[in-house]
């Protein structure tokens, strides 16, 4: 009797096996059935390519981008498919939603974005042209002609220059050791748009300080203090380290004044203060700014403030307080400097006191009510394949106002979470836009509730957790007010989870609309009703935050135009 082969490629079925993976954004199984339809001599079909790019798109698993980029090539060259302009924006997207440094390696395939679309006929937005100038600015070797020409392309194409070419222009003609030329293209911004971002006066800001130009950062300073754009933080950080470097001290207690009258200065400014303050031997001085630092929750201690102050305290002799320094750095599972680690040992073994062992983490109260308000926000954790271990993914938008100041808030706050790649030397202007913490038990709670199965939804129990707190980190991290002064809040999950909120905030006193679109839901708190919103939340904005609230910017850019309004009411009180 013959054997017969039991097993027959289904083509049809395996198609529908990948596209399902990949919905589901297992890509990792996707990948695996997409390429045993190659293996089998079949060419995956066009959905297949196009669901596993998003899947791979959609995770922040490192080494996702470039197998996403991969299956994108593969998909013009053996599938011969033309992917939708959808797509290609898509990836255009995430090759420079990277910091500069780590988005620069991406040029080449930036590139090919840019040439299929303009190849094909395809409509190029002003923000490829704009990502091709910033990642051209980022470059060990920078092309300007190549610069100049996608300038020139953009205007033919009837794209006016957006106050974020002026900028990207500005960078690279710093890093071609053109600070002045940098002026001068921020002057240019001024006469023809009439008008000067805050990222620009920033830019300029840093560009001078860089080059020391002190003078011409000094009165740019002052143009952006009488503007009454904010944040003006991040300047006055360019602007004491500028002093700092020039060990122009007393210019850089007057700038740190100045500072404390126009805004709300963050651990980055009083860090820069208190080194300055060691360095020139005002140890007393420089104690009040430590404890004010550590009392002010706003404002927080760092790896980098304690550091500093532990050094003081050590090369001043005073080896009592520098112990309880080194106590409290081993609290917060803060890295020490190696020199100053050396000495501490030294101390220690003559008093005979052994280093201590790290204490075994846990989450605070507040720690755990900022990942639920985040969560809401759309916050992302990853699982193991066990589903004992997760991780944290922390994504800020660097578009974002709200998540430029939240961002360094949030990296302090979790530091002893996160892995030794996640912590950078000095303070918030050398933190990623992206950081996530170590693999953790701890977090198991949070991806039950808010991560089943690895996609988002909103848990049964959500009522019970809408403190004012949660829903301050909800609002900083995804929503946002707009113009008329209403507060939207965006949440990903089912209509049933949206209506248990909705059904919260009218226990609150709160009344609100939703508008949908798929899985998508925007909560909206209008009129009078965000009166009683803001006395709840405010205590726990961040004051830079609260700036840009009360001003009504619309920092997350987002569109409602497509989405439907939904009404729960008739529902509810049936």
């Amino acid at each position: 009797m013959m054997q017969r082969s039991w097993y027959r490629f289904d083509f049809a079925l395996s198609t529908r096996l990948a596209d399902y993976m990949g919905k589901e954004r297992k890509f990792t199984k996707c990948r695996e059935v997409f390429d045993d339809i190659i293996n089998q001599g079949r060419v995956p079909s066009e959905s297949t390519f196009h669901i596993l790019i998003v899947a791979y798109l959609s995770s922040s698993v490192q080494g996702c981008l470039d197998e996403a980029f991969g299956i994108f090539h593969q998909m013009i060259q053996l599938g011969g498919y033309q992917p939708r302009l959808s797509l290609h924006n898509s990836i255009f997207k995430a090759l420079i939603s990277e910091p500069g440094n780590f988005s620069k390696q991406y040029l080449k395939q930036a590139e090919f974005i840019y040439h299929r679309l303009v190849t094909n006929g395809l409509d190029v937005h002003k923000d490829i042209y704009g990502g091709l100038i910033w990642l051209h600015s980022y470059q060990d070797s920078i092309d300007k002609e190549r610069i100049e020409a996608l300038r020139q392309e953009m205007l033919r194409a009837g794209i006016d220059e957006s106050q974020e070419a002026f900028v990207y222009k500005m960078e690279v003609y710093s890093k071609v050791g053109m600070p002045m030329k940098s002026l001068e293209i921020f002057r240019e911004m001024k006469l023809k748009l009439g008008k000067t971002s805050v990222a620009a006066y920033n830019k300029i800001i840093e560009i001078l300080c860089k080059a020391q130009e002190s003078e011409f950062a000094e009165s740019i300073m002052t143009d952006f203090v009488k503007s009454g754009l904010k944040p003006l933080t991040p300047s006055y950080v360019y602007l004491l380290n500028m002093y700092f470097n020039m060990e122009s001290h007393d210019k850089l207690e007057e700038a740190f004044s100045q500072c404390l009258e126009k805004c709300h200065p963050n651990s980055a400014v009083y860090s820069i203060y208190l080194d300055s303050l060691v360095k020139v031997g005002k140890i007393d001085k420089a104690e009040d700014i430590f404890s004010q630092m550590f009392r002010d929750t706003s404002i927080g201690v760092s790896a980098r403030s304690c550091n500093i102050i532990l050094n003081g305290y050590l090369y001043s002799g005073n080896h009592l307080k520098a112990e309880k320094i080194y106590d409290l750095m081993c609290q917060k599972k803060y890295e020490i400097d190696a020199p100053l680690m050396e000495k501490l040992e030294y101390i220690l073994s003559l008093r005979r006191k052994t280093i201590k062992k790290p204490m075994s983490m846990k989450l605070n109260k507040e720690q755990r009510e900022i990942l639920i308000g985040m969560l809401l926000g759309g916050l992302q954790i990853d699982s193991d394949d066990k589903n004992k271990n997760h991780i944290i993914h922390f994504n800020f938008d660097g578009n974002s106002v709200s998540h430029y100041v939240l961002k360094s808030h949030i990296h302090r706050q979790f530091y002893e979470w996160l892995p030794p790649t996640s912590k950078p030397s000095g303070d918030s202007e050398n933190i990623p836009g992206k950081f996530c913490t170590i693999p953790s038990s701890h977090f198991g709670f949070y991806a039950d509730q808010f991560w089943p199965n690895g996609q988002p939804t909103i848990p049964k129990l959500v009522h019970r957790w809408l403190s004012p707190c949660v829903l301050a980190y909800w609002y900083m991290y995804g929503g946002h007010r707009n113009s008329s002064g209403d507060v939207l809040l965006k949440i990903k999950g089912s209509r049933e989870g949206v209506e248990n909120i909705v059904k919260k905030f009218k226990a609150m006193s709160i009344d609100c609309k939703v508008k949908g679109k798929g899985k998508v839901f925007w909560i909206g708190i209008l009129g009078s009703n965000t009166t009683w919103f803001w006395k709840l939340v405010e205590p726990y904005i961040l004051e830079d935050v609260k700036d840009f609230s009360k001003a009504g910017v619309n920092t997350m850019g987002q569109d409602l135009t497509e989405t439907q309004d939904i009404n729960f009411s008739s529902e509810s009180d049936e």
